[in-house]
């Protein structure tokens, strides 16, 4: 293993040319989910309308996440096409199995039982619901398709080749919203068919310009250690365990969001500002790959990269808060107004604390992949599922007139729970470091600790 002190200077400008193109891709993945909603919010029912989308879109981000996870995996293992095939199997089997469960909730009795008495859907709301989750269940195939290629992509820093995707994608999107807004929107089902639309067309460009890169990889490099399947599993089953804990939050914010005041309005409102939330803080999401690529070359670079950019997205959203340009945006942009203007607004000022956590703890997640501790995932994820549960179930008991601002409290205060254990681990991991590094002397002790720290786990 590499050296990581240092051993070669990385300028603040090789990082800008690896990051912004993976920022902003990831601004524009969000920015697709705002014209899903701004269209959804020109239908005749809007709180209706958008509260049937977000209900299956929440159990979206359940199966999809075993998808997106498949991207760091293949960032980190691919190095040649041997390893492409062991993980491209890996991918067959983890989509194999996302297809059966999103088939089982499209059409059997499990779909409609989770709706009603999950997250406590009125009646009426229950077939929509359904309907548009059938066709978002095809999402998680493509994002998975589209993650593998990206793995490819980012680790030939061929960055820029995601923001092209994600511009030719939004494209796509962009133009069928007009299409379902000159038409007339009527269902939750419109936004799912435009978001399907853009994954598909986002996962045709990945797989273009991947397969281009893999076929220039060699056979087999010499030395890398990932061989067959059991090499990727072992990096991404812990990933994944922590994933299915951690997905578990947004189903649960929604479910209890049902118990409150007004359900509609709670869920609508919840949407819209932790739509725009990710809007703000998109662009910083991809910290943990500046962490994989780069802090074994100059880990002081990579400290001093994200102190420049952590606090950019709280300030970013205390300013469409707290300025008119936050209703401006909400009126003329996303076409929202009445009372869900004023709920969304009020969901947004307290999501600042979520942004402010989000860079370090997406920080503190690239130490523990680029030292392969990805077993603590799961005990933080844990940690940040049960905190955000508990605020939760306060809240909803004790204020439930706050309505969408329970979601934003609970999901805060859940990520802050996250990033004290992955930090706690990491300081405990360089204390180890220390003493053994100072007993033995050079890297290796100092890697040892850490193998050991994570058996631990």
């Amino acid at each position: 293993m590499a050296d990581p002190l240092h051993t070669t200077r990385v300028t603040f400008r090789q990082l800008l040319q690896f990051f912004i193109p993976l920022g902003i891709s990831a601004s524009l993945v969000t920015i697709s989910h705002v014209i899903i909603n701004s269209t959804l919010a020109r239908s005749a029912h809007p709180e209706i309308v958008i509260a049937s989308y977000a209900l299956p879109l929440s159990i979206l981000g359940f199966t999809e996440k075993p998808a997106v996870l498949l991207r760091q995996t293949c960032s980190a293992l691919v190095r040649d096409r041997r390893s492409f095939r062991a993980m491209a199997l890996v991918s067959l089997y983890v989509l194999g199995a996302i297809f059966l469960l999103g088939g089982l909730i499209s059409y059997t009795p499990i779909g409609p039982w989770v709706f009603t008495h999950v997250f406590g859907a009125e009646d009426k709301l229950v077939q929509p619901m359904v309907n548009a989750y059938r066709v978002l269940m095809f999402v998680s195939i493509f994002s998975g398709i589209r993650c593998v290629f990206h793995g490819i992509i980012i680790s030939n820093m061929r960055t820029k080749w995601l923001t092209i995707g994600m511009l030719v994608r939004l494209a796509g999107m962009y133009l069928l919203s007009l299409y379902f807004i000159h038409r007339g929107v009527d269902s939750a089902s419109d936004g799912a068919i435009i978001f399907l639309t853009g994954m598909m067309i986002e996962a045709t460009v990945s797989f273009i310009e991947g397969r281009s890169l893999l076929r220039s990889m060699p056979a087999v490099k010499p030395e890398h250690p990932v061989e067959g399947t059991k090499d990727i599993f072992a990096f991404y089953r812990p990933m994944l365990l922590s994933s299915l804990i951690a997905v578990i939050g947004g189903p649960a914010i929604n479910a209890l969001l049902g118990k409150t005041a007004n359900i509609s309005l709670a869920v609508a409102s919840f949407a819209i500002a932790a739509s725009l939330t990710q809007l703000m803080q998109s662009f910083f999401s991809y910290i943990h790959q500046i962490v994989l690529n780069f802090y074994r070359k100059d880990a002081a670079a990579v400290r001093r990269f994200t102190v420049t950019l952590a606090f950019i997205p709280a300030g970013l959203l205390a300013l469409l808060s707290y300025s008119p340009l936050g209703p401006w945006f909400l009126a003329h942009v996303m076409g929202v107004d009445g009372r869900l203007l004023e709920a969304s607004l009020d969901t947004l000022r307290v999501f600042i604390l979520m942004t402010l956590v989000f860079p370090w703890l997406d920080f503190g997640n690239g130490l523990l992949m680029l030292r392969s501790q990805t077993k603590v995932m799961v005990w933080s994820q844990g940690a940040n599922v049960a905190t955000t549960l508990a605020a939760l179930i306060v809240c909803v008991a004790l204020a439930p007139g706050w309505n969408g601002m329970i979601g934003a409290l609970a999901q805060s205060l859940g990520f802050a729970a996250e990033a004290a254990v992955v930090f706690y681990v990491l300081r405990e991991t360089a204390k180890a470091e220390g003493r053994i590094g100072a007993g033995r002397g050079g890297q290796s002790a100092a890697f040892q600790a850490s193998k050991g720290k994570e058996e631990s786990l």
